[in-house]
């Protein structure tokens, strides 16, 4: 029998040492969350992990292996004929199962047997985990900005500016796949699980330059249903703000073109609104779902941001005044040429 490799060294040039990082968990197991860039070849998909695991208790042991063995044999040739086909005799992958047993030492054992190199992952998927939980309470994160601001200031657009430029830059929105706010859904994405958010803010902060500032916009702890862990959040609390302000024409037209998804699926937006009715007195919802219902988008924006999101941005700001080393842009214009003058700006100002 050929001798299998282990490691537990997860880190960045760990991970690199290898031509390829190989989840053979079921399908759902790796679409809650998985190691960065790893490639899903599951030995057993959901249905017949389930099926060998109920054989497993309610029938037999034996029969469960003999069953299990087979549909293992069957679905690693398979990947063998398809996915792995191509690769060179010095391949040399990295493997892993939930915990480093059984389902990721067969696979690891026959492409040992064709006469490439796995090494498995000591503990599998669950020392990943432990790593990511660890790094929450204990982050060792670059000087941290917050690029602050009312609703509409074009915050997100700004930090891919910012990141287009040169910067280093934590996208929280694009991360957790939400915009922040009861109209955040994205259109075309629904959200990772709280896991996998956890697992991409860990791959990016463990590789920031710690000799360089870092741009993170202002979110509250919740980002949909995704939460900031403790230790970021606790960085980000006692982190200086750069306030973006704009005036109210401005930020409504650019909400307008940054939430195109609301203008095509106007069910969408008053579904929104709808839920906005515990804050606000029935007429001025009753106001609202008429401006929707009439395509006036831009007064709709301008009466959601002045009557809704201001007042809300001005109440959570005055709770957390306290220790911030403030600094504001100002700009009539939150086009595409005012986010590049903006980026610059900032880019030129003295350390926070």
């Amino acid at each position: 029998m050929p001798h299998l490799a282990h490691t537990n060294d997860l880190s960045t040039a760990g991970l690199e040492r290898f031509d390829a990082i190989i989840d053979v968990r079921s399908p759902s197991e790796f679409a809650e969350d998985h190691l960065p860039g790893a490639l899903n070849l599951p030995v057993l998909d959901d249905e017949e992990r389930a099926l060998v695991g109920t054989h497993y208790t309610q029938i037999s042991v034996f029969e469960a292996r003999r069953m299990g063995a087979a549909l293992v044999s069957r679905n690693i040739a398979r990947h063998l004929e398809t996915t792995l086909a191509d690769k060179p005799k010095q391949f040399r992958p990295l493997v892993y199962c939930w915990r480093g047993g059984m389902r990721s030492q067969s696979m690891a054992l026959v492409l040992a047997s064709v006469g490439w190199k796995p090494v498995l992952i000591e503990g599998g998927y669950r020392t990943w985990r432990r790593d990511v939980v660890a790094a929450q309470d204990h982050v060792e994160l670059p000087r941290l900005i917050l690029v602050d601001g009312q609703t509409g200031t074009a915050k997100t657009a700004l930090l891919k500016q910012l990141e287009a430029d040169g910067e280093q830059i934590i996208d929280l929105e694009g991360l957790a796949h939400h915009r922040g706010s009861i109209f955040g859904d994205f259109p075309d994405a629904d959200q990772p699980s709280q896991k996998a958010f956890e697992t991409a803010l860990h791959t990016i902060i463990r590789n920031l330059d710690r000799d360089l500032p870092v741009y993170v916009e202002a979110e509250s702890r919740q980002v949909g249903r995704r939460r900031v862990p403790p230790g970021l959040w606790a960085a980000m609390q006692a982190a200086p703000r750069l306030v973006i302000r704009a005036p109210v024409d401005a930020r409504a037209e650019y909400l307008v073109t940054a939430y195109p998804d609301l203008l095509t699926h106007t069910d969408k937006l008053v579904s929104a609104i709808d839920g906005l009715r515990p804050f606000h007195a029935k007429t001025v919802i009753a106001d609202w779902l008429s401006l929707a219902e009439k395509g006036d988008w831009t007064q709709l924006a301008v009466d959601l941001v002045t009557q809704h999101y201001d007042p809300a941005y001005d109440r959570a700001r005055k709770r957390q005044e306290a220790g911030r080393a403030d600094r504001e842009i100002e700009t009539d214009q939150l086009d595409p040429s005012a986010l590049v003058d903006m980026s610059a700006r900032i880019r030129a100002l003295p350390p926070l």
